[in-house]
């Protein structure tokens, strides 16, 4: 079965709808019918991932009903984001892979927007290899993803551990992805497949050079602190994409509520004319001034009466 991809907002997002079966949390099975905007929605997977190339399934959403067959999804972010982390040693300027990776780089831009990140401390740092933060408590045991849980990993084979300033989540094993990142020294291929990559360094590789260069403790904690003291966001696609699909919902909440309105009033009874009493008794409700023929009316009509043929004996002999 292939899927039917609905065109929604060109430069932002698209509409995923088809017929097939997903499984709920839970493990209820839903039959995926249409699009519906003014509904609640939670995370569900598929069955079918094999005819969903692309798609990235932990955005495909249904109703909170599982009797309701109806889902939309964030799909194709033209843009990517940028975000920018100002530490003590500088500032490294990242661009997000919104448009392929949107999990990872929904948590990562989202949590830099709450700045769920600010005063943090990248705790791990080994020469030559990569450096790690985003663990608010600073022992590389703590933090938490925007949604309050892990989230599945997301590979891309065209994306890879090579080079210096790739930047990827960390892990305790798969699908454990939650606030804590790295960014590489150097390439890591053995890493591919085993880290999500969501982004890279796209400005202040001297910044970068400065962290790698702070000595370490025998656990590859720096012995001068690195702070993150504060993050910005230049692009951000998801609030874009959320403004509009809320401006989309009201539009339909509005057409909804017109259309409503319009059943109601169909519906609505007509108002009974109030009857006329003329006197008491039998008759009571018959006006008898329009009854009343006049004298004219009743000539005509005795005249009528008397023109009127009739059928006599006649004498035959003429014909």
């Amino acid at each position: 079965m292939s899927p039917k991809t609905v065109s929604f907002n060109e430069k932002k997002l698209k509409i995923f709808t088809t017929n097939f079966t997903v499984t709920t949390k839970q493990g209820e099975l839903v039959e995926i019918l249409s699009l519906e905007l003014n509904a609640s929605y939670y995370d569900i997977n598929t069955k079918y991932s094999a005819s969903l190339p692309n798609f990235p399934l932990n955005y495909l959403k249904c109703r909170t009903s599982p009797i309701v067959s109806e889902v939309y999804m964030y799909h194709e972010f033209i843009s990517k984001s940028y975000v920018s982390l100002k530490t003590n040693h500088g500032t490294l300027n990242l661009e997000i892979y919104c448009n392929t990776v949107i999990k990872a780089s929904e948590n990562f831009i989202r949590l830099c927007d709450k700045g769920y990140y600010n005063g943090t401390v990248f705790h791990r740092s080994i020469r030559h290899f990569m450096i790690q933060g985003g663990d608010p408590t600073g022992t590389g045991s703590g933090g938490e993803s925007i949604w309050g849980k892990p989230f599945k990993d997301e590979f891309r084979t065209n994306l890879s551990h090579k080079g210096r300033g790739v930047l990827s989540m960390a892990n305790s094993g798969p699908d454990t992805n939650k606030s804590q990142f790295y960014i590489t020294y150097r390439s890591c291929p053995h890493l591919d497949t085993k880290h999500t990559i969501f982004g890279k360094v796209v400005g202040g590789i001297a910044t970068l050079s400065s962290m790698e260069a702070i000595e370490t403790d025998n656990k590859d904690k720096p012995i001068e602190d690195i702070i993150i003291e504060s993050t910005s966001i230049f692009v951000d696609p998801f609030k874009e994409a959320d403004q509009e699909l809320a401006e989309e919902r009201e539009i339909e909440a509005e057409k909804r509520q017109a259309e409503e309105d319009e059943l109601r009033s169909l519906k609505r009874p007509k108002k009974k004319e109030e009857v006329q009493v003329f006197r008491s008794g039998i008759g009571k409700f018959l006006d008898l001034s329009k009854t009343t023929v006049s004298k004219e009316e009743a000539g005509s009509s005795s005249q009528n009466k008397k023109s009127k043929g009739t059928y006599g004996f006649q004498d035959f002999s003429i014909f």
